[in-house]
């Protein structure tokens, strides 16, 4: 989340006439993330979350995002629900943007994930996938490998002035995955982006999964790879086993992992590690001018891509094979 573009306070409160949500009492700023601008807002029925969406999010997306967490709160998975205008349109447009209330969700994020936060995770991310089946519409993956490139070709020029050496290396980090992705993997509806910041928990308890703006449809255990990097790694950039370990439980409780899934899965957390590497590079050297939003260090995805490069199998993230 994030906060790009400025709202007037007369057309926010015209936006919000247009709700059963009764007068607007606050609204503030939420300054973390990088790709839409985001706001709490409190109106006399009580706290919600407003997005704008900005200009890398394709307009032609949205029935999708919109659909899917409809979708998935319908068959039992907690998370943010749209609201519907007077109209019962859930998408509207405001600041010249395309522009969407959703509920609020309870609890907080967790700074520093132990194992029981990652067990939780993990089994959290399987009920995401088995309550995904059946939804009707479809959204390719946009940052999958093929994107990576010319994502990669976008930042090339400056990419050794965040570290020396690094274009260089990604490119034969290309060369290497390219042509190595696997085909044919149980595919289905994946979040893509269930960071930390992303799964709110309450009393202990995961309470709900936050930001569905990269959801498409790809293999499930992308996903599952992409969850490992974002929550199995300690601040020295050293995976815990032991956590890592704890994820894959939590997730085999609910959906069993296939062979070809497992056999797969160090070469999904690479190619996960790469993806947010490049996106992470391409948003630290192209922040916009004035825009409330802290970038995120592309390196702490380097020092992963470089762990997953040294294993050999899943056994590397706790399996027993």
């Amino acid at each position: 989340m994030a906060v790009y573009t400025e709202i007037a306070d007369e057309e926010l409160e015209r936006f919000i006439a247009g709700y059963e949500l009764g007068a607007l009492l606050s609204v503030k700023g939420i300054a973390e993330g990088v790709e839409n601008s985001n706001y709490l807002i409190v109106t006399e029925a009580g706290p919600h979350i407003l997005t704008l969406y900005e200009k890398r999010v394709d307009a032609n997306d949205l029935p999708f995002f919109i659909g899917l967490m409809d979708h998935l709160a319908t068959r039992g998975l907690t998370c943010p629900r749209p609201v519907r205008n007077r109209q019962g349109e859930a998408l509207g447009r405001l600041a010249g943007k395309p522009a969407a209330i959703v509920t609020f969700l309870e609890g907080m994020w967790i700074r520093r994930p132990r194992v029981e936060h990652c067990a939780a995770v993990g089994e959290a991310l399987a009920r995401l996938h088995l309550a995904g089946e059946g939804f009707s519409i479809g959204r390719r993956n946009a940052l999958s490998v093929d994107s990576w490139r010319p994502l990669f070709e976008r930042s090339a020029e400056r990419a050794n002035t965040v570290l020396p050496g690094l274009a260089d290396a990604i490119l034969a980090e290309l060369g290497h995955l390219e042509p190595s992705w696997p085909i044919g993997l149980p595919g289905g509806v994946i979040h893509a982006d269930l960071f930390p910041d992303n799964v709110f928990f309450l009393k202990g308890e995961l309470s709900g999964l936050i930001d569905f703006y990269f959801a498409c449809n790809d293999f499930l255990a992308y996903d599952v790879a992409i969850c490992l990097n974002a929550w199995c790694f300690e601040v020295d950039g050293a995976l815990n086993v032991t956590k890592a370990r704890a994820l894959l439980a939590g997730y085999a409780k609910v959906r069993t992992l296939s062979s070809e899934e497992i056999e797969a899965l160090p070469l999904l957390a690479r190619g996960s590690a790469l993806r947010f590497l490049l996106t992470r590079l391409y948003d630290w050297l192209n922040v916009p001018p004035g825009a409330l939003v802290a970038p995120k260090d592309p390196l702490e995805y380097w020092k992963k891509l470089r762990f997953h490069q040294s294993v050999e199998d899943a056994g590397a993230y706790g399996l027993n094979l």
